[in-house]
């Protein structure tokens, strides 16, 4: 049975495909709410989807809590993207003297039944744009131990430390475990 990765972007779906070669990418429109609690944005996303499609499916969503201001923007980070470029961005981020960060990856999968929920989380601080992207926050976010941003990773980099990867490994190890 196919497992269909609801995203229209092409990032997210390239750095699935890495750990999941057989999946298939379903771009469909989903009314997204807005709420500070990730389960209820994937849930909502995940019920919505299975209108269309009968599973099995997953999607995600992505926090960036900054502690500079108190964890926010969280799942608000979509707009905290569009809120100026990311020079602006990091700006704003350097008043304060605490630039760590935590990016959280939450992913929610339904085999049509029942709703899972799994987490990858990464820690790091916002620093000054390092390497071109077009990748949200990629430029700014330098991955704690690494001493590279995101942009700075190839994808394969990338993939062995980012949050989306380990949120798609538990996931990847919740259906291997399923099939026994």
């Amino acid at each position: 049975m196919t497992l269909y990765f609801i995203t229209g972007n092409k990032h997210k779906f390239s750095e699935a495909k890495q750990i999941f070669p057989e999946i298939e990418q379903l771009d469909i429109d989903l009314i997204e709410i807005q709420s500070m609690d990730p389960k209820e944005i994937i849930a909502a996303k995940l019920q919505e989807a299975l209108k269309q499609c009968p599973g099995p499916l997953f999607c995600e969503d992505v926090s960036l809590s900054i502690s500079a201001f108190q964890g926010f923007p969280g799942p608000l980070v979509k707009f905290w993207n569009k809120s100026g470029s990311n020079q602006e961005r990091v700006q704003r981020v350097h008043t304060q003297p605490d630039h760590s960060t935590k990016v959280v990856c939450t992913i929610g999968y339904s085999d049509g039944k029942e709703m899972h929920f799994f987490e990858g989380v990464v820690n790091g601080r916002i620093v000054m744009p390092r390497a071109a992207s077009d990748f949200g926050f990629d430029p700014i976010f330098e991955v704690s131990g690494t001493g590279k941003t995101y942009a700075e990773m190839s994808l394969t980099e990338k993939n062995k430390c980012s949050h989306r990867y380990l949120a798609l490994l538990e996931l990847k190890k919740f259906l291997e475990k399923s099939k026994t």
